[in-house]
């Protein structure tokens, strides 16, 4: 029952890589992306730790063996803490400003709006999952089972705006930021992409 959640959790860190900077290290072009890269990074990196703490606590509390009532409490503080991150992201680059590049500013307003749409999916989560009835052990499993579907749907949401924002020379300005380096390697140490 709780392995297809498990699972679909493990998708879900791929998200928080793409504002992971997992790009080449090479130097920016223009070092007036340097101060907006760092600021972006220093905001998110602790966004993406609780992101991957979020996920390590569901997956450790969603055992076979777990009590259904202990399964839904980790659940609903795990995707409540995903989605007040993805909102924090959100708000940090909203704060940031638009990178000085092309269409710095549709970027930046997409991957706000990209963000603030999953903080708002990962919420829906918690609600349906406190809605499951803990005291009917099969009801609970097909609930927990509807959970971890929409939750693979949302591992393979795009995060086409995300990717955007940090392509080119955003993105080396970006991988130059030690916290954008940290929140990589936190953010899913298995994964290595870039």
């Amino acid at each position: 029952m709780n392995k297809k959640l498990t699972a679909a959790l493990s998708g879900g860190a791929v998200l928080v890589l793409a504002l992971s900077a997992c790009s080449s290290g090479s130097s920016s072009k223009d070092d007036k992306l340097d101060p907006w890269a760092k600021q972006v990074c220093d905001a998110v990196q602790p966004q993406v730790q609780k992101i991957a703490a979020a996920n390590t606590a569901i997956q450790k509390e969603t055992t076979d063996q777990s009590a259904p009532a202990d399964v839904q409490k980790a659940d609903s503080k795990g995707f409540q803490d995903i989605s007040d991150a993805y909102k924090a992201m959100a708000a940090a680059i909203e704060k940031a400003g638009p990178p000085d590049v092309d269409s710095g500013k549709t970027k930046q307003e997409n991957a706000v709006k990209e963000l603030n749409a999953l903080s708002a999916s990962y919420a829906d989560l918690g609600k349906q999952s406190d809605a499951l009835n803990t005291k009917d052990q099969a009801k609970f499993a097909d609930g927990l089972d509807g959970v971890a579907k929409q939750l693979e749907k949302l591992s393979k949401t795009g995060t086409d705006a995300l990717k955007e924002l940090e392509a080119g020379d955003v993105g080396k300005a970006m991988a130059k930021q030690v916290s954008c380096k940290s929140a990589s390697a936190s953010a899913s140490p298995a994964t290595t992409q870039g």
